[in-house]
């Protein structure tokens, strides 16, 4: 983490960082820090504009706006993070799996890996949700299922790589266990590139999440995601435009900064990129 702290070196990569850590917190304490519930109901303050009592307004059934967004922290930070974790899990087993089999094996899984990405994830994804039902769960599980191929690809290529390095042969010669050189050799090696992975990654989840309860695939309302709350109050853009420009503008904000905290990655760890320097 304090490696971490060192790697800004321009404003705009400062204020990423910093929003990054603020959107954790928030999403580690938003629920707590809502003001109001963010799904009670209260008609007789529907659609009201930002004001003291309400700062981002409410929404059409009377809302909070700022609740919903805490709490929608939560929700849609932990929806990517679920996607992410299983999509990295499944992609890490098939993909060392390829390379250390090898043969047969290898070209099935890798054919079967290229069959999947040769679909758009969010097409694929929509297909999946739409057939499980309409919930996010429903949109979180189609998502893992269209997101695995590109880990899978990855740590295949990087676990093949590592294995032709001397120090493995050396392993081989010691009769070191596959186990072993998975947790020992190939992963601690491999992180750089997937924690890169993973950092940039993140926006594209979280986007498509958001993008499937847009469209009414994912999260319904009263769940206070942010995707599901711009469909919920874009029928109202006109006449109340704080329903959709606050969850828009957080949508925006995560998947920004996310992205430059990617690149600033990508340009501290990935070695390729060092020597070009």
């Amino acid at each position: 983490m304090l490696a971490v702290l060192s790697y800004p070196r321009h404003g705009i990569e400062r204020v990423a960082f910093a929003l990054v850590v603020m959107l954790i917190l928030i999403a580690i304490f938003g629920p707590w820090l809502a003001p109001y519930d963010p799904t009670q109901i209260d008609f007789r303050n529907r659609m009201s504009p930002p004001s003291a009592a309400h700062w981002f307004g409410t929404d059409g059934s009377g809302r909070d706006v700022l609740s919903r967004l805490l709490a929608g922290a939560q929700l849609t930070l932990l929806s990517t993070a679920a996607v992410i974790s299983a999509a990295v899990v499944i992609g890490l087993a098939l993909g060392f799996t390829s390379a250390f089999v090898g043969g047969t094996i290898d070209n099935l899984l890798m054919r079967f890996a290229d069959i999947w990405l040769s679909f758009p994830p969010l097409i694929l994804a929509l297909g999946f949700a739409a057939a499980l039902g309409a919930s996010l769960e429903a949109a979180i599980v189609a998502l893992i299922v269209s997101w695995w191929p590109n880990y899978a690809r990855l740590s295949r290529m990087i676990a093949a790589d590592i294995l032709t390095r001397k120090f493995m042969a050396s392993a081989d010669a010691l009769g070191v266990s596959v186990r072993r050189k998975v947790t020992h050799y190939v992963l601690p090696n491999a992180m750089d590139v997937l924690v890169i992975q993973i950092t940039l990654d993140i926006s594209a989840v979280m986007l498509a999440i958001s993008g499937l309860s847009f469209i009414g695939v994912g999260a319904q309302i009263p769940d206070p995601e942010w995707g599901a709350m711009i469909a919920d109050g874009r029928s109202h853009v006109s006449t109340a435009w704080w329903v959709v420009t606050f969850p828009g503008l957080m949508i925006f904000i995560t998947a920004l900064s996310f992205n430059i905290m990617g690149d600033m990655l990508r340009r501290e760890l990935d070695p390729t990129l060092q020597r070009r320097g």
